[in-house]
Formats: structure tokens, C-alpha cells, sequence
């Protein structure tokens, strides 16, 4: 069953359409570029347009894990590596062979399992123990929705910081 043939409540549909809006900014900022263009550094920030896209696509993807199987799906973080946290900055940024096309389509695919979920909970009151990591303060839980409104919040963050790289870039805007 897909998510357009279920019937779902008011606040579930809330977060489908807040989820959508949110991605469709973020990529907006990408229309009519090229490869390359995704992948050029156009401000002080080592940000790219394609690296945001593969970012978020990270993001969304680990939460989702985490509302389904906990902490474990994220990791400790307070154990990772100079290696590991090396090969995490990979995802802000388009590598040799990867494409804007390539980047865009995986972004679908994670917000299509993000938006089943939101579908498809039993309840969106289950909550999850954060892992471990330096910016989460103790021993806290998020519930299901919690996380949904934290994947909106991080994904009107970074359309922002898109919309301005694609400003410097070629003066477009998103939106004005």
C-alpha cells in the first residue's frame, strides 16, 4: 500500500506536507545545473549544492533507521575516528563520479521510506534514547514525531544555506 491510499490523520498529514515543502526548496536550488555545478564552493563555507542534497539525504536516512531500530542505527558518535569523521565529510561534498541526477534520486528514495513512516507508525508517540554524541545533552528520548519535526527543521536549514550557495552561484533565487 502506498502512502496515497491510506487514509491518514490531520497531524500525519501536516508533517507529509511540511516534509514536502521543505524538500521541494532544498531541491529547487539545484534546477538547471550541471554536474559541476552542484559540486562548486560558491561562499566562505565549504558547502556545496550537491553535498547539502547527499547531507540531508544522510540525515533523513539515519533518522528514519533510528525510529525503527533506536540508537544502535546512528552509532556513538563520541567514539568515531579522525578517519571516520573524515569519510562523514565525503557526504557535504560531490565526489569524482558521482551526479546531480545520481544525488537527487537518492534524496527521493530516502524521503519516500521517511514519508511511509510517517504513514505507516502505529504510534507517534514511540520514542527512542538519542545515541551517544557531543551535542546531545544525557540520557534524553525523542519521540517518533519529535524526529519527523527535526528532519523539517534540518531540511529548512539547509534549503537555506542552499539557496544562498545557488545565489553566489548564479544569482538565482528560490523564491523574490
Amino acid at each position: 500500500m502506498t502512502v496515497n491510499e491510506l487514509t491518514i490523520t490531520r497531524e500525519r498529514a501536516d508533517l507529509l506536507e511540511m516534509l514536502a515543502k521543505q524538500r521541494h526548496f532544498l531541491r529547487f536550488t539545484t534546477r538547471d545545473l550541471t554536474d559541476e555545478q552542484a559540486g562548486l564552493r560558491t561562499t566562505a563555507s565549504e558547502l556545496c549544492l550537491g553535498g547539502l542534497i547527499k547531507h540531508v539525504t544522510s540525515v533523513e536516512r539515519s533518522w528514519a533507521d533510528f525510529i525503527v531500530n533506536g540508537p544502535s542505527a546512528m552509532g556513538d558518535f563520541t567514539t568515531m575516528t579522525e578517519a571516520d569523521w573524515a569519510k562523514r565529510a565525503d557526504e557535504f561534498r560531490m565526489l569524482p563520479g558521482e551526479t546531480l541526477a545520481g544525488v537527487l534520486a537518492a534524496y527521493e528514495e530516502a524521503a519516500h521510506r521517511t514519508d511511509e513512516l510517517v504513514v505507516s507508525l502505529p504510534d507517534l508517540d514511540a520514542d527512542q534514547p538519542l545515541p551517544k554524541a557531543p551535542w546531545f545533552d544525557g540520557d534524553v528520548r525523542w519521540s517518533a514525531r519529535r524526529v519527523f519535526m527535526h528532519i523539517v527543521a534540518e531540511t529548512a536549514q539547509h534549503a537555506g544555506h542552499a539557496d544562498i550557495i545557488r545565489e553566489s552561484l548564479d544569482g538565482a533565487k528560490s523564491m523574490g
